[in-house]
């Protein structure tokens, strides 16, 4: 009986966690639509595998100024998009450090993705892809057993 109560409970966890995931794409799809209407988006991200993800967009104009900017950061599907101020105005390709000096570790590490991404991109690039977690372990397990011979 309590393997019962035990896999409802799963069951429902996931369920809720799906749908809050739902309504955060949504939600970032919505902000992107926004941004995109007045021109380029420029998107950095920093992945978080235990600490809060970060993703950071930037509207530009077509000399790369930067229009209007958001963030989403959190380490649950509850994180939304907000603005990201005092980027407005600033030309993405001479960002710096001073730029990003009230910003945290990985919003940082975020808004130099997005550059490195728009720079990749203008100059007719492509950004590759970063492997999955299942992927990276299979390479690494290719590694092991190619070295060994």
């Amino acid at each position: 009986m309590q393997i019962i109560f035990i896999m409802i409970f799963m069951a429902s966890a996931f369920l809720i966690q799906f749908l809050f995931g739902f309504f955060q794409i949504r939600h970032f799809t919505k902000a992107y639509t926004e941004l995109r209407k007045l021109g380029k988006v420029a998107i950095g991200r920093r992945p978080g595998k235990i600490r809060s993800g970060t993703i950071v967009l930037f509207a530009l104009a077509q000399s790369g100024r930067i229009l209007k900017a958001k963030k989403i950061q959190g380490v649950t599907v509850m994180a939304r998009v907000k603005d990201l101020k005092g980027f407005e105005g600033k030309n993405i390709k001479t960002l710096n450090e001073a730029d990003m000096a009230k910003c945290n570790k990985l919003l940082r590490l975020a808004i130099l993705d997005a550059v490195n991404n728009y720079n990749i991109i203008m100059k007719g690039g492509q950004i590759p892809e970063q492997p999955s977690f299942f992927k990276r372990v299979i390479n690494q397990a290719n590694h092991l057993v190619t070295s060994k011979k």
